[in-house]
């Protein structure tokens, strides 16, 4: 389980991958969570908003690491461009949908997330998605 979670918006992998060390900072418009696993939470959300399945976008290479290891250490990966997409075209309804959806689908594995929380969690994800694309950026997450 993460203890920091930080999406963030950066024009470019090489630029998202200098916040590997301590953090996307300042330099980088951001949303700070805690102790849930972004990166499953990432792929949960895609299947939730986009359809597929969780398998198949595994066996795709999602999330895709832009930087570090999976291995304990702090790692930057790219929020994929089918979920950005669901995130800034769904609607508050939709987005509400998900995050109760996502609180049942955690709790299925022993994980206790409050609906309340997971709607801010999506909503405010969809929100900095939206401010990316009208700058022509990406969204990333940095976990520590």
């Amino acid at each position: 389980m993460s203890i920091i979670v930080k999406f963030f918006v950066a024009p470019d992998d090489t630029s998202a991958s200098l916040a590997l060390r301590t953090g996307p900072g300042r330099a980088f418009e951001s949303l700070s969570f805690g102790n849930f696993d972004p990166e499953e939470a990432v792929l949960e959300w895609e299947c939730l908003l986009s359809g597929g399945s969780f398998e198949e976008l595994v066996e795709a290479g999602e999330p895709r690491i832009v930087a570090g290891q999976d291995d304990d250490g702090c790692v930057v990966f790219a929020i994929s461009p089918r979920l950005s997409a669901a995130l800034a075209y769904a609607t508050h309804s939709r987005l509400s949908d998900a995050a109760a959806s996502w609180t049942r689908l955690r709790a299925e594995d022993g994980e206790i997330i409050d609906t309340e929380i997971a709607d801010v969690i999506i909503k405010d994800l969809a929100a900095l998605v939206h401010s990316a694309r009208r700058q022509n950026q990406s969204v990333y997450c940095w976990i520590a």
